[in-house]
């Protein structure tokens, strides 16, 4: 009988490789971290030899000009996102392996080969090169989460064209404000999408967004039964086939070439476009998704076969993060539609069936989807076989130890039940970093112990500490989110941002030099972390600072309540006032007793000290787009200030809830 050796996670093979090429040795993570944040020139460039990064030019040196912003990496270097993807296509169609496996909501899975991929990454680049697309000029798409998206970012980045996408779910003022910022020469836009069981004209947004961005040229659709009119349409496109195509290789780089442009959230003013470069985005890609995420490559012999879904839409920093898996060489699982069923036949099911149909190892959603989940007490058992799945991952916002707590029981049961060891612990990729880098500052590591409601450590190459007021690193102790040390994927700059200004604005203006990220973190005494939320939305209350994930953490543990968002107004001369808003189930009242078990669980999950003033029950609690709570333009309308100065309502989910909030302020001015 042969015996398959024991599994050694991706990060230990690592350090097993430091040491066996660069003699270095570490007693533990913490000092392997720390010697990662302090000798950032051999840490990065032992990266780029432990993944083989190919250049046909040298570089003259890892980080040539070591400051914030500004930094000036791997000068010299010539690379390709897209090269990158597809130096897998050889060995991974050797071993039999897709590059894409997807779905939409009727659970059909389709695959898309490595060689198919890159014959249609081919076609559509050329295609864009005879409209005149040259190196620098902007695409955009207007695309949901399937595989042509993924093919039209490659042949952008193919070509070193600069690509940049918004979600078919966001209405055509909110895209207009990202694309007419950047000028874009083609749009490649779907005209319809299914969302919750119905199918979503888009026919009219096209329409809008040829009259309102004069900068494009030519319009490439996906779709076409409703008749919209383009110059070309997308499925036309990809059939083609030629030596020409077959020939066709993405060209060579510089390392600090625009990739992309991503936007913030955008909750006042107009949205930050943020441009990432090829190199930095590889080069952090890379470890994140494999040494800290484990996720291996899914044709080498001890990969598990490696499968990689993250539920995402094409407008949330981790579609590209999902397609970043494509960077080692891992089959990415990508899920187009409503993870939770539609309102009239809830089904929170859904992505579970897709994890067992595509036999998906790593799964990662936000931290909301696996809240509902809990609450919805789903039965993993009936969703089909789980037995592949061996990681969970979660992010944008702190997902709580009850939850965690809830999947670890639930799967230690399955695993009881079936036999399958790997998920008597399931392990927990929790991660917290955003839009801005493109990455993560805080996250997992297989050789760490795992405590739920926590994160194990901070990641390596991020100098992250927590600030206190007077700018002193703390340990112990809630302070702000600051990274000491640059990072090759923060932004190159924003785009359109004469002197930089805006940057430097947005992330340097507290701290100079050093990247203030904004969020309030805790650093323990082990290295793991706790955020505690956006840090200008904290909680201060009697001397007290509290961030507002624990305070949800413990409303919205009871079954009563839907979701929940807690302000601090701060008055001058007068005693602060903390409201709560809460949206209670359908046939549930906001009574005294209600009330009164709001307040216990606050009471036993938090402190007296942050009972609310007030609790108000609401229809909605206002988010963004990327599922954010919008704490601070709340406060501040209530505090005053009119709504068209605090809150772009093309940047909401759902812009109609605001209503309620703007008659509140009126009422409370008049009382």
């Amino acid at each position: 009988m042969t015996v398959s050796p024991p599994y050694v996670p991706l990060m230990s093979q690592y350090r097993r490789w430091l040491g066996e090429t660069r003699n270095l040795s570490f007693a533990n993570y913490e000092a392997l971290r720390s010697w990662s944040v302090s000798d950032l020139d051999a840490f990065w460039q032992s990266i780029w030899d432990y993944f083989d990064l190919q250049s046909p030019t040298p570089h003259t040196a890892v980080l040539a000009d070591r400051k914030m912003p500004g930094a000036v990496w791997f000068p010299g270097a010539s690379v390709n996102y897209a090269r990158q993807v597809l130096r897998h296509v050889a060995p991974a169609e050797a071993a039999g392996v897709p590059a894409i496996i997807s779905a939409g909501e009727d659970g059909q899975l389709h695959e898309t080969s490595w060689r198919d991929l890159k014959r249609q990454a081919a076609v559509l680049a050329l295609h864009l090169r005879a409209q005149g697309i040259e190196k620098g000029d902007r695409v955009a798409a207007y695309l949901p989460n399937i595989p042509e998206t993924i093919v039209a970012f490659l042949a952008t980045a193919s070509i070193g064209a600069i690509w940049s996408v918004c979600a078919p779910d966001m209405a055509a003022p909110a895209v207009i404000d990202r694309f007419k910022q950047i000028e874009p020469k083609i749009l490649i836009a779907t005209d319809a999408v299914t969302y919750a069981g119905r199918r979503h004209d888009r026919a009219d947004v096209i329409a809008t967004l040829r009259k309102a961005l004069p900068s494009v040229q030519h319009v490439i659709l996906h779709g076409g039964a409703s008749g919209t009119k383009a110059d070309a349409v997308l499925s036309d496109i990809l059939r083609a086939e030629s030596a020409e195509i077959d020939a066709f290789e993405p060209e060579w780089l510089p390392f600090d070439h625009p990739l992309w442009i991503v936007y913030s959230s955008g909750t006042t003013g107009l949205p930050k476009p943020i441009v990432h470069s090829h190199g930095g985005v590889i080069i952090v890609g890379l470890p994140l998704n494999a040494l800290h995420n484990d996720i291996g490559c899914s044709y080498h012999p001890n990969s598990f076969g490696e499968r990689y879904h993250w539920y995402s839409s094409t407008g949330w920093i981790m579609w590209n993060c999902q397609v970043a898996g494509l960077l080692n060489g891992t089959t990415c699982c990508i899920f187009d539609g409503s993870p939770g069923g539609s309102k009239d036949k809830p089904d929170w099911h859904t992505l579970w069936r897709f994890v067992a149909d595509a036999k998906v190892t790593f799964f990662g959603a936000g931290a909301a989807y696996f809240a509902n989940c809990t609450k919805a007490d789903i039965d993993l058992a009936s969703a089909g076989d789980l037995s592949r799945l061996r990681i969970l991952g979660s992010t944008g916002s702190p997902l709580s130890e009850d939850i965690q707590t809830w999947f670890n029981t639930r799967f230690a049961a399955l695993s009881k039940a079936n036999g399958n060891t790997a998920q008597a612990e399931m392990f927990w990729a929790n991660m917290s970093g955003g839009t801005d880098f493109a990455g993560a500052f805080i996250g997992a590591c297989r050789e760490l112990p795992q405590r739920p409601g926590t994160m194990q450590c901070r990641i390596l190459g991020n100098a992250v500490e927590a600030f206190d007021e007077q700018g002193n690193s703390v340990i112990d102790e809630v302070g702000e989110l600051v990274c000491t040390e640059p990072l090759p994927s923060m932004p190159l700059r924003f785009w359109n941002d004469p002197e930089d200004a805006r940057y430097r604005g947005s992330y340097f203006d507290t701290y100079p030099g050093v990247w203030r990220h904004g969020d309030w973190l805790r650093i323990n005494q082990d290295g793991s972390c706790i955020i505690y939320g956006r840090s200008d939305a904290t909680i201060n209350r009697h001397g007290l600072r509290m961030g507002t994930s624990e305070i949800y953490s413990a409303i919205e543990a009871l079954p009563e309540i839907l979701d929940s968002m807690v302000v601090d107004l701060e008055y001058l001369g007068r005693e602060s006032y903390m409201p709560l808003f809460v949206v209670l189930r359908d046939g549930i009242a906001l009574d005294t007793a209600m009330e009164q078990k709001i307040n216990r669980a606050i009471e036993g999950g938090v402190s007296r000290r942050f009972l609310p003033n007030a609790i108000f029950a609401v229809p909605e609690i206002p988010r963004t787009l990327s599922g954010k709570k919008q704490e601070l333009p709340i406060k501040k309308l209530l505090l005053g200030q009119p709504i068209e100065k605090v809150i772009n309502k093309d940047a909401m989910a759902n812009p109609a809830c605001l209503d309620w909030y703007i008659a509140f302020a009126a009422k409370s001015r008049q009382s």
